[in-house]
């Protein structure tokens, strides 16, 4: 239980640096499950560069970073992590799809049977969603996630996640 604390409590620390890389724009939060029946609960700022221009009729392209830090949790280990992805949105109305590949610094330990061989891992996702409320203020979506190192070490067991997402846009 103390090992659990202590995970939160950095993972929350390194958040909260990471608030200083002028991510204003929005809050989100996700909740997912993954493989061996690891729990994830992330926690993300949001920056947006890229408002929605024209990209086809009727349809926009918009672009935004997300600073995030969450934790995993499941019956053997805890890990702590900390990414930034650039996200790609596509949208149409209310609707979109997107994608991003960002990095992350996990925690190497995933369970007994899975270990990261580094704690650089890259994170992508493909997502779809549905802004709505006042402003389209308010993003639900769903996300499906990879991480691993890429190749770029072994063991490269990986992690797949699904994920709900709720996003609020402060602007």
């Amino acid at each position: 239980m103390i090992r659990k604390i202590g995970v939160v409590a950095g993972a929350g620390a390194l958040f909260f640096l990471a608030a200083g890389a002028h991510a204003d724009n929005g809050l989100a939060i996700e909740l997912g499950r993954g493989d061996e029946n690891t729990n994830l609960l992330r926690l993300s700022l949001i920056d947006t560069w890229r408002k929605g221009e024209s990209a086809a009729p009727d349809w926009h392209l918009a672009g935004y970073w997300e600073f995030s830090a969450g934790i995993w949790d499941n019956r053997e280990e805890s890990v702590a992590e900390v990414a930034a992805t650039p996200v790609f949105r596509f949208a149409r109305s209310s609707f979109y799809v997107e994608g991003a590949i960002g990095l992350h610094l996990v925690t190497t330990h995933i369970s007994a049977a899975r270990v990261f061989s580094t704690s650089f891992q890259f994170g992508e996702h493909l997502g779809a969603g549905y802004r709505f409320g006042p402003g389209r203020r308010y993003d639900l979506g769903v996300r499906v996630q990879h991480i691993s190192n890429g190749g770029l070490r072994e063991p490269n067991p990986g992690i797949n996640f699904v994920l709900v997402r709720f996003q609020y846009e402060l602007e």
